[in-house]
């Protein structure tokens, strides 16, 4: 495990086949520190694997492009996560250090009336294991309230699918086949 790129050529690594390597969500920098790391492993070992774009680091730094853009345009950002989610707590950190005000919710009953009182513009996002009900049943209770105006803000198109470990992909398969019988 390394945290600074320029550490590595100090680091003796005997690895003449095998080499992965693996970035996890952080404060402010880490990804263009994670990146300098991952361009020297490269240069040091040609095939090394990942990080791949396919997992939830990825779905996060999308959500995190996202909020820094729409902090802008909002009075007030409520992020669907999970107190514990640090990707989730990182969105609410993003969008208050650009100036607007952000609050992590697990769901609409943690809305506090105080937080929208004088606002304009709400805006919402998630965490990116956050269930896509969670979103709608927000939206849902702004339109309840009279909200007339629902424009989604995209700034990545996001498609990857997140799968099933292929072990338990096969035992479902398994568990879904009818048994077959004998005579």
């Amino acid at each position: 495990m390394t945290r600074a790129a320029a550490a590595l050529p100090r680091r003796r690594l005997r690895c003449d086949r095998d080499a992965g390597a693996r970035r996890t969500t952080g404060g402010a920098g880490t990804r263009s520190v994670s990146a300098a790391i991952i361009n020297r492993l490269r240069a040091k070992f040609p095939a090394i694997t990942g990080p791949r774009t396919d997992d939830i680091c990825y779905a996060t730094t999308n959500r995190q492009a996202a909020v820094k853009q729409m902090a802008a345009h909002c009075d007030l950002l409520l992020v669907i996560g999970s107190k514990n989610s640090s990707n989730s707590n990182r969105l609410v950190q993003v969008t208050r250090e650009l100036g607007t005000d952000a609050y992590l919710i697990d769901d609409v009953s943690e809305i506090d009336e105080a937080w929208l009182e004088g606002r304009r513009v709400v805006g919402i996002s998630s965490g990116a294991s956050a269930p896509e009900e969670l979103v709608q049943r927000l939206v849902h209770f702004f339109g309840e309230r009279g909200t007339e105006q629902v424009e989604e803000f995209q700034v990545v198109q996001e498609d990857v699918r997140f799968m099933l470990p292929k072990a338990i992909r096969q035992a479902l398969s398994a568990a879904a086949r009818p048994a077959a019988t004998t005579a």
